[in-house]
């Protein structure tokens, strides 16, 4: 990439979308476009393939899609599955009929199998059954990683897939039904700790700024702690206690957005599909492939720990002084998630932001905006 190149994220309003922006501009990129859901349905074939007809980008980011933690993977199964191949099917397709230089599609590390050897390497894929809860989600990325490698065989592009561990950063979802675990133990211990202060006003912004269950700010008290107790988050006796799912012996790895997208834009400008092929072959000892496979790269830490520790974490860091207790009627997910990334290191990148100065750096991005001037948010594109 030259630094006017004309560069299309799509989703550039999310949690990785946003932080490529910022990654992208620091870095002296000046021709970034998107667009928001509201002006352009990226599930629309017809408004998708004008939009890119017209604007003709040299290089795009598939950062697009619907995404959320283990409630809303399990219980929005078909939305999940069907969305996200709707989305990836248009993008990639249009990038090929268009002419894009270079497409990065993001996957998820919960395309490798549930019982998967850790820590996983790319190779794994498709070797075993996935994890239940969000096997839809997880088929419809291993379908785009697919996707990406057979345009790349047939026609020639230069498509590349990336495979982000767990991800938390700037305008990230804090919804308590839907977002990812890290940002809800955030948002649940920072309720709590309001709670446990009597810090009604507090609690009331944040309910204001994103409300919960159709329960705002302007709600009577009995409503708010009625929907508090929902999600775990109950007072009783002069004490405050958070409720978390599972037994919090699952491990998992984080990894900071900008992290992730300074590593999409290394991989952007540095590596193409040959660069993959040619890692792979010498893999498997400069043998002649027959079969062109695992070219995705993972994008992670290399470095897990529980949730139980996780939450500890939070806890501290949040300032929540009240007890934390586990629900082991529900269920924990996969067990361990931890990423191989020997071949991302290989290509010459590592992360930077270590997970505690990563969570305190969320934590205070999160009260800040949680007594901001409620509203959408600007398109950083802008």
């Amino acid at each position: 990439m030259d630094k006017n190149s004309k560069i299309y994220i799509a989703g550039h309003l999310g949690l990785v979308g946003s932080a490529l922006v910022r990654n992208l501009k620091k870095k002296g990129y000046n021709n970034i476009i998107g667009k928001s859901i509201e002006e352009l349905d990226l599930s629309d074939f017809n408004a998708l393939d004008k939009y890119l007809g017209k604007e003709q980008p040299d290089y795009v980011f598939l950062a697009a899609a619907k995404v959320g933690g283990i409630v809303a993977n399990n219980i929005y199964r078909a939305q999940f599955i069907f969305e996200n191949l709707q989305i990836q099917n248009n993008i990639v397709h249009h990038c090929y009929k268009h002419g894009v230089k270079k497409l990065l599609f993001l996957g998820s590390s919960c395309i490798y199998p549930k019982e998967c050897m850790q820590p996983i390497k790319e190779e794994y894929l498709l070797t075993d059954f996935l994890e239940y809860t969000n096997e839809p989600y997880a088929i419809a990325k291993i379908a785009g990683i697919k996707l990406c490698e057979s345009y790349n065989l047939q026609y020639k592009t230069n498509f590349i897939s990336v495979m982000p561990t767990n991800l938390y950063g700037p305008n990230d979802n804090y919804d308590l039904e839907k977002s990812h675990v890290l940002p809800a133990l955030v948002r649940k211990m920072h309720l709590g700790k309001c709670l446990f202060n009597n810090d009604w006003e507090a609690i009331r912004k944040d309910f204001d700024r994103k409300p919960v269950g159709g329960i705002n700010g302007k709600a009577g008290e009995k409503d708010i702690l009625e929907k508090l107790n929902t999600y775990g988050i109950v007072s009783s006796n002069g004490s405050v206690s958070v409720t978390l799912w599972g037994t919090g012996s699952p491990m998992r790895e984080f990894l900071h957005s900008d992290d992730m997208a300074d590593a999409c834009v290394f991989v952007m400008e540095n590596i193409d599909f040959k660069d993959l092929v040619n890692y792979r072959k010498k893999e498997l000892g400069n043998i002649a492939l027959k079969e062109i496979r695992n070219t995705h790269i993972n994008i992670g830490t290399g470095k897990d720990l529980t949730i139980k520790e996780l939450a500890e974490k939070v806890k501290k860091i949040t300032g929540f002084d009240g007890e934390l207790k586990w629900d082991t009627s529900k269920p924990d997910g996969t067990m361990r998630k931890l990423l191989n990334v020997d071949k991302l290191h290989s290509l010459g990148w590592k992360e930077s932001i270590q997970l505690d100065e990563g969570i305190e750096r969320i934590y205070k991005d999160y009260w800040q905006d949680a007594f901001s001037k409620p509203g959408l948010p600007k398109s950083p594109v802008e």
